[in-house]
């Protein structure tokens, strides 16, 4: 399986984003990399399931994970995983940085 988790609080946005990502003018490359798009439920997690798990996850089954509220607060936490746990070639994590923010008109975002 390839594709992206969508965490759990923005299953609406990233549905989004897949949905303009499977549009006619992206559809032949969306279909040319066999994604798929995961809910929590779809790969055996729950809800409840702590950062470290869902990083772990995403690693075995090569899902994306995309979010907005994973920290740093903790040793089982989204951060303490990349840091402890990746390596070269584990998968990125991409963070919504404010899932409530409008970044129209900002002319140019940039990814690492």
């Amino acid at each position: 399986m390839k594709g992206i988790l969508a965490d759990n609080n923005v299953i609406g946005q990233v549905a989004y984003l897949v949905q303009l990502m499977q549009a006619e003018a992206w559809k032949d490359f969306w279909n040319e990399l066999g994604l798929v798009l995961c809910r929590f439920g779809d790969v055996g997690l729950a809800p409840t399931a702590s950062d470290i798990e869902i990083w772990q996850c995403c690693q075995v089954k090569e899902l994306t994970l995309i979010t907005d509220n994973r920290n740093d607060d903790s040793l089982d936490s989204l951060a303490a995983a990349i840091r402890t746990l990746g390596t070269a070639s584990s998968l990125p994590v991409f963070t919504i940085a404010d899932v409530d923010n409008e970044v129209r008109g900002a002319g140019r975002l940039f990814l690492p």
